[in-house]
């Protein structure tokens, strides 16, 4: 079972990452498939996400997930508050009884450079240099702290760079801490954190 993280967030949230090494009929087993997807990887990353929610919650209704028209799943009762994302060979999932969530995971790739002026502000570059010099690095780490964020509020028309800042960052406990302010209407306060998996960004804000 390649469950390469699983982490106990407080009482009623739990995060787990799955590194995707299995056939579709391994998720099959638990999972069903409630929308036409046609590309095969796509319909596995979908199978898996899915799976994960089973793993940290064994009583998780996945046959009862809706769609909302920003594309987020939800569960109507909202008995549990969810987030699902997926990067290449890895799902990731965070699921909480009582607070609200957002994941997000992604793997560095040089071409996050030419579309940085999109998503970060010259005051959040600063602070991303000086804390590492690792520039692909910590803008993808930017853009996964962003999409986390992004996911938490869930209703879309989101832009990264004006509504989503950056404040600060600390290493703690060999986890990056952001501090955070979401700003589309009332200005939000938020921590949001991040570690580095095989590679891959993951990031989570739970609020």
């Amino acid at each position: 079972m390649p469950l390469i993280h699983l982490q106990q967030i407080n009482n009623s949230t739990k995060i787990g990452v799955w590194h995707i090494t299995e056939a579709e009929d391994f998720f099959f087993q638990n999972i069903s498939l409630q929308q036409s997807i046609t590309h095969p990887h796509k319909r596995l990353q979908h199978l898996a996400g899915r799976h994960l929610l089973h793993v940290l919650f064994p009583s998780f209704p996945t046959a009862l997930i809706k769609i909302a028209s920003t594309k987020k799943p939800f569960l109507e009762d909202e008995a549990f508050h969810f987030s699902i994302s997926h990067c290449g060979a890895y799902a990731a999932a965070i699921v909480s009884t009582q607070d609200r969530v957002g994941v997000d995971i992604e793997t560095p790739h040089p071409k996050i450079e030419t579309i940085k002026h999109k998503f970060v502000t010259q005051q959040e570059q600063n602070i991303l240099e000086n804390f590492s010099t690792n520039n692909i690095q910590m803008l993808t780490m930017a853009w996964s702290i962003k999409e986390a964020i992004f996911k938490w509020y869930s209703l879309g028309q989101v832009d990264f760079k004006k509504h989503i800042q950056i404040n600060t960052l600390q290493n703690i406990d060999n986890q990056i801490v952001a501090q955070c302010t979401f700003c589309k209407a009332n200005p939000i306060k938020l921590i949001v954190k991040n570690v580095i998996l095989e590679g891959n960004n993951l990031s989570w804000v739970v609020s």
